[in-house]
Parts: structure tokens; C-alpha cells; sequence
């Protein structure tokens, strides 16, 4: 069946879609994103993906190509188009097209894309086995919190990992302290039962899923502390996990070789899983989807 794309009003083949060789996104990085789990056909933590995109683009002054509402029925249609019930939605909106330069004016045009590519949400192998994870030097600009397509730190570190034999990096700020992972945030749980994550300081990416998790930890009276952790503090954690929009939360046995708790998946990280899908799907209050009024 063939994909579409969406690029600047126009619905095309995927393999056609382009933008133009100038474009501030391709030459600068000058770009934002977004990708959003679609599970059973419905836009996971849609509302918090959206406000992030917003924030984002004001943080670089660029301007929203069209209405939320408008940009809501054009995520929509594509997801109908490409007739996909589970798949991640990516989202990305450049400053413009314009001769190369590092200044720029203020009437740039900027260009919206999308993409959907079908997805499979089991991770069944990583919740059976866990992750393992590496300690990498944090070397990004100093905005992480926003979310821009500037991603070659993160890029290099996971696959530094990856060629050491570990599944993924944790980053690790000049102090010593965990920032987050290389395209997820990062949490430990204590031995007194607290689950803890760093504060979003601006040296993390606030992670939409983060704050959803957050929110169902607290629908059931679990303790969540919001300080920075060493690595040294993960390794002698109970339990250690991950969460991300199009992983959700998936656990992590050990860092930097050495076993996390007893080296297996832990019950609060699977537990914290399981309750937030069941509240994307309508347990427990009002489903993590969101359609406006």
C-alpha cells in the first residue's frame, strides 16, 4: 500500500515529497518536531504534543503555518490516507526557505511536513529482557528543552552505545548527573520505593509522556521526586526506566555494565506501562487522546 506525506498544503507519495534545497531546516537545523504514537487509530497525549509544539516555535520566533484546529484535521487525514490503526506520526515545521544566510528576515514562510510510519507498540524483546544503557558525555547546545530537529549529539551517543554493546546512552551533564537519554528521559526508583526523574531544569526535553506518567503515578499515591541522580545512584537503584512517546515506558537492567536491582525488568516500571495505556485508553478519567471542543 503506498505511504502519503504532507508538505505545505499538498497530500503526496511519500517517496515524492521534498522541500527546497534551501530551506533553514535542512542548511541550519532551524526546525521543530513532534512525533505522537497513534495506538488503535487515536492520537496518544495529542493536546501535550501540540502545546510543546507551540512553545517550541515561539522559544525560536517561528510561526505557526496554520490554526491547531486546522493542524489537527491535517494530521487526521493523513493518518486516514495512509490507513494506519498503530504508527508514529512526525511532525516537523522549518523556519522557511531563503537564500543561505545566518541572518534572517521576518517574512519567512514557514514549511510544515508530516509523515506517518506504521509502528509496532509491543516492544515485546525489550520488555522481556530490559535495556542496557552506557553513560555518554552530554554535549548538546544549551536548549534541550526545546524541541528541535538538532539532533546529532543525541544521533552520535546512541550510537556510540550501540557499538559498545548497550541498547542506548544516558547523558551526563559536566556535574556528573544524569540529564536524560538519548532520545528518552530518564527515571530511577529508590530503595525507600520513590520514583525519580530530573526536574525539567532546561537541560532536559519535558517529556509529554514524562508528564502523563507523572500524572497516572500520582492517580495512585506512588511518591515521584524530581531531582538530578549520578549514575553511580542509578546503578544501585531498585529499579531503572525509560519513557518516550513512541516506547512508553520500558525498563532498563543495567548501566555501564553492572545490573540494576536483580538485572530483570521491574514490577514498577511494568506496572507504570500498563497503567498508562490503560488510561490512554479511557481508565481511570478522561483517555490521554484529545479532541478539541
Amino acid at each position: 500500500m503506498p505511504r502519503f506525506a504532507y508538505v505545505d498544503g499538498r497530500y503526496v507519495p511519500h517517496a515524492k515529497a521534498c522541500v527546497h534545497i534551501e530551506d533553514r531546516g535542512f542548511q541550519f537545523a532551524d526546525a521543530v518536531y513532534e512525533v505522537i504514537a497513534i495506538r488503535g487509530g487515536v492520537l496518544m497525549d495529542e493536546r501535550g504534543h501540540i502545546d510543546r509544539l507551540v512553545r517550541s516555535l515561539n522559544e525560536l520566533k517561528i510561526a505557526l503555518p496554520m490554526s491547531i484546529a486546522a493542524l489537527q484535521l491535517v494530521m487526521r487525514e493523513l493518518v486516514r490516507r495512509n490507513r494506519v490503526h498503530d504508527a508514529a506520526l512526525y511532525m516537523q515545521i522549518t523556519r522557511g526557505q531563503a537564500p543561505r544566510d545566518f541572518r534572517f528576515g521576518p517574512g519567512l514562510v514557514p514549511t510544515l511536513v508530516m509523515t506517518v510510519r506504521r509502528a509496532d507498540f509491543s516492544h515485546a524483546k525489550q520488555l522481556a529482557d530490559g535495556l542496557s544503557v552506557m553513560a555518554v558525555r552530554d554535549i548538546r547546545w544549551a536548549r534541550p528543552d526545546i524541541k528541535t530537529v538538532m539532533l546529532l549529539p543525541s544521533s552520535l551517543a546512541k550510537m556510540h552505545a550501540i557499538e559498545q554493546g548497550a541498547d542506548d546512552a544516558w547523558l551526563v551533564d559536566a556535574d556528573g548527573y544524569v540529564t536524560e537519554g538519548s532520545s528518552n528521559n530518564a527515571w530511577i526508583v529508590t530503595g525507600d520505593g520513590e520514583i525519580v526523574t530530573r526536574p525539567a531544569d532546561g537541560r532536559i526535553l519535558k517529556g509529554v509522556t514524562r508528564n502523563a506518567l507523572q500524572h497516572v503515578a500520582k492517580l495512585f499515591q506512588l511518591r515521584i521526586v524530581e531531582r538530578p541522580f549520578t549514575i553511580a545512584e542509578a546503578q544501585s537503584a531498585r529499579e531503572a526506566f525509560t519513557t518516550s512517546a513512541s516506547a512508553f515506558v520500558l525498563p532498563v537492567v543495567s548501566i555501564d555494565g553492572k545490573p540494576v536491582g536483580d538485572g530483570k525488568p521491574g514490577p514498577v516500571a511494568r506496572d507504570l506501562r500498563a497503567q498508562y495505556l490503560a488510561y490512554s485508553n479511557g481508565a481511570h478519567g478522561a483517555p490521554i487522546g484529545w479532541t478539541p471542543s
